[in-house]
């Protein structure tokens, strides 16, 4: 019989798959429309963040991705796989750690 293991989830908004501005884009559009990220009607979030936050945010949202990306992607990223890999070090083979975005 298998022994029995805890999950721990560790979990945040994610991050564009690069700075650029597309990629912003996508990641902003994604994450923004989700009914439980902006709480308001279908058709009225998907103009807000279609037609208003998507496409003024991704620019200067880009610029800052820019500043804070490293040669091995975005800190986010690389920062909480490497939190994940710590808890589960210190939490022991009881436990299974993951993350997700």
């Amino acid at each position: 019989m298998l022994a029995e293991k805890t999950g721990v989830l560790l979990v945040n908004l994610g991050t564009p798959d690069d700075p650029g501005r597309s990629a912003v884009y996508r990641y902003l559009k994604q994450f923004l429309l989700d009914r439980r990220v902006i709480d308001i009607p279908w058709l009225f979030r998907q103009v807000l963040v279609r037609g208003i936050i998507a496409p003024f945010r991704s620019g200067s949202s880009s610029e800052l991705y820019k500043r804070l990306w490293t040669d091995q992607g975005s800190p986010i990223k690389i920062y909480g796989f490497s939190v994940a890999k710590k808890l589960q070090n210190m939490l022991g083979e009881d436990y299974t750690v993951a993350l997700a975005m």
